[in-house]
């Protein structure tokens, strides 16, 4: 393909679509990565340059397998958005650390932190070769605190967030800019407005178009002022 290619891994009804479609505006071929396919075909046929891929990313050799499908088939990502996430919604992030099973750890740690280490392993040597790129990460107030009831989630975004740091301070001088994105809100999806603020107005929530337009916009940060940690949050939120 002769656009560059942005790779989405964890395309859900929010963040995820909202990047493929102000990815796609911003003139990227889309690969997308989920675990529904009749959300990916929905995508593809409303993005045109778009190709979406059946995968679970607790499947780490099943990951760095669709990965070289991308690579073979739209060419190397010059931006990876790394937005795949277990813990919350699956309760995993929403029990003491005495109730739960503590595989759930495990499996949270596996999406959220190891696969953002396989795919940065796939898709940065492209990078450096070209001397550019970008590898964006989702994260969100968790990745700072630990709370009471987050033992089995908390503890998986502190290490993302620091994953992210080391891997920017290799990355950054070799041309590829690295960023975790902070989001401190409830994102306004049909799934999580009932979960956590099913009372709240409109502008409670954070608008996964917004967190889109920010993403893209720190995915083309001029190289002489990039930032790493970007902190993002509604108006109102007290912080």
């Amino acid at each position: 393909m002769s656009k560059p290619v942005c790779l989405i891994v964890g395309v859900g009804p929010g963040t995820g679509a909202e990047c493929a479609r102000r990815f796609s505006r911003g003139g990227y071929a889309i690969a997308m990565f989920a675990r529904n396919r009749e959300r990916l075909d929905e995508l593809e046929s409303e993005l045109g340059d778009a190709k979406g891929y059946v995968c679970d990313v607790s499947d780490l050799e099943q990951l760095v397998d669709t990965v070289h499908k991308v690579q073979s088939e739209m060419g190397a990502p010059e931006v990876l958005i790394h937005n795949a996430v277990s813990g919350v919604l699956e309760g995993g992030g929403a029990s003491t650390f005495l109730e739960s099973d503590p595989q759930r750890l495990e499996r949270n740690f596996r999406v959220n932190t190891t696969s953002l280490l396989y795919l940065a392993r796939e898709v940065a040597p492209a990078m450096i070769e070209a001397g550019r790129g970008a590898i964006l990460v989702t994260g969100n107030t968790s990745a700072t605190r630990g709370r009471a009831r987050f033992a089995y989630f908390a503890p998986t975004k502190a290490a993302q967030r620091i994953l992210a740091q080391s891997m920017a301070r290799d990355l950054g001088p070799k041309g590829v800019h690295v960023a975790y994105i902070l989001i401190d809100a409830a994102i306004d999806t049909p799934r999580t407005r009932p979960i956590f603020a099913a009372d709240k107005p409109d502008d409670f929530f954070c608008k996964p178009t917004a967190i889109a337009d920010e993403m893209f916009h720190v995915a083309h940060q001029d190289r002489s002022a990039w930032s790493f940690d970007v902190e993002i949050r509604p108006f109102g939120e007290t912080w």
